[in-house]
């Protein structure tokens, strides 16, 4: 076989993947080889090459996993059959070795979007000009697939930037996306990059903190930002080791007049899309966050001093002097972190304590032993979410059950043999 007919084969397999996806016999990233793929593979080949040519569509089934995108899910007992497959019995043996194939994550969600779809399929064909590409990317009067690539790559300048604590420009920015954009307003501008916080929020990433999320975006931003994931993935692994890396004592120059912040956050509309199973998330901030435990306890202590200072100005330095880091001094699993007090009715206070250095509106775990305490005591609980930790500290208060704030979505569940 020649390296030509290898690459037909190898685009033609693909081709029909991409059909088996566009007419939903293909719904989740598991690839049979079965007829559908057969049939579609043969009518593809033919096309490519020229009618009454032939090949053996198990041949790029099984060669594909030389491109990196492309892996086998192995049958149990079959590594050793597997890995001396060859030329001569691959036929016979791929069906017995393979489940099924399935691609990297992320270029399967992509392939989910129709815009993406086309332009795989035409740059396989090779058969694309500048013309067709920008009648292709346009999606009526809203923003095409390149005005969007340019604003979520601005957007992750920026967002860079912001975790390292360098500063810039947010108007700047604006200005120059206007001159590459088409004739997009500073306002529309502004309302995409909110659209894009709002991605990220749902991906469990972080966000910048001054554009507030607006979760009614198009599926195409959503692609868009996960193809610039995808196709950063060293960059945006660097942005996560920075933000492990710059956790402060405390941070610089506290005010502690200003740390609370009276304003929670909106309990803002979300508008469901259906839930896809198959992309696994390789960096997920909020996980990350919660299971870095030296910036909980810095936040933990950062409360201890807040709450201290809160019981002195109110005059009741000796409720200040009782101000209890009870997880540090108890251990974990009291369902709160710290006990203080409600200075007007010298009752107790407990707090659960949440930190993130990303904004107001990044999400946090929290326990069912933690929610079932909060609604116990909810006449004396608050939750204290320490945000935007590393550049400037500060405070809002979820007084009571958490529930009645936040929208619940179960991570975990505990699993026993008692009833």
């Amino acid at each position: 076989m020649n390296y030509e007919e290898e690459t037909f084969e190898k685009v033609a397999m693909l081709l029909a993947v991409i059909d088996l996806i566009e007419c939903g016999l293909i719904s989740e990233n598991r690839i049979a080889y079965d007829h559908a793929l057969n049939a579609a593979f043969n009518r593809h080949f033919n096309a490519l090459t020229g009618h009454g040519k032939y090949s053996n569509p198990y041949v790029p089934f099984f060669y594909l996993r030389n491109n990196g995108f492309w892996h086998h899910h192995i049958k149990p007992g079959k590594a050793d059959a597997y890995s001396s497959l060859s030329m001569s019995d691959l036929s016979s043996t791929i069906i017995e070795c393979i489940s099924f194939s399935y691609l990297d994550d992320e270029l399967f969600e992509l392939l989910t979007n129709g815009v993406v779809r086309e332009l795989f399929k035409i740059s396989l064909n090779k058969k694309i000009d500048n013309q067709m590409r920008a009648e292709l990317l346009k999606v009526g009067s809203g923003w095409d697939w390149l005005e969007c690539e340019a604003i979520v790559q601005d957007y992750f300048v920026m967002l860079s930037k912001e975790i390292g604590g360098i500063k810039y420009n947010k108007a700047e920015h604006r200005r120059r996306l206007m001159r590459r954009l088409n004739k997009r307003s500073e306002g529309s501008i502004e309302f995409k990059h909110q659209n894009i916080s709002a991605v990220l929020i749902d991906m469990g990433q972080p966000y910048i903190q001054g554009y507030k999320p607006a979760f009614n975006y198009q599926q195409q931003l959503k692609s868009v930002v996960l193809a610039h994931i995808a196709a950063h993935e060293s960059d945006i692994e660097h942005i996560a080791q920075i933000a492990d890396v710059l956790i402060p004592e405390f941070p610089a120059q506290i005010d502690w007049a200003t740390v609370l912040d009276p304003e929670l956050p909106e309990r803002i509309c979300n508008i469901q899309e259906p839930k896809r199973q198959y992309l696994a998330r390789k960096i997920n901030y909020t996980e990350r966050e919660c299971n870095n435990r030296k910036l909980g306890k810095r936040g933990e202590a950062f409360v201890i001093e807040y709450e201290r200072y809160r019981l002195e100005q109110a005059g009741r330095k000796d409720l200040a002097r009782e101000v209890e880091w009870s997880s540090n001094e108890q251990g974990d699993g009291l369902g709160y972190d710290v006990r203080s007090f409600n200075h007007e009715c010298d009752e107790e206070l407990f707090i659960e304590v949440k930190t993130t250095n990303s904004g107001k509106y990044q999400p946090f775990f929290i326990s069912e032993n933690e929610v079932a305490f909060s609604k116990e005591r909810e006449r004396s609980y608050s939750l204290y979410r320490v945000y935007d930790f590393r550049q400037q500290a500060r405070i809002y208060q979820l007084n009571g059950a958490v529930d009645r704030y936040v929208n619940l979505q179960p991570q975990s569940y505990r699993a026993s043999f008692s009833g």
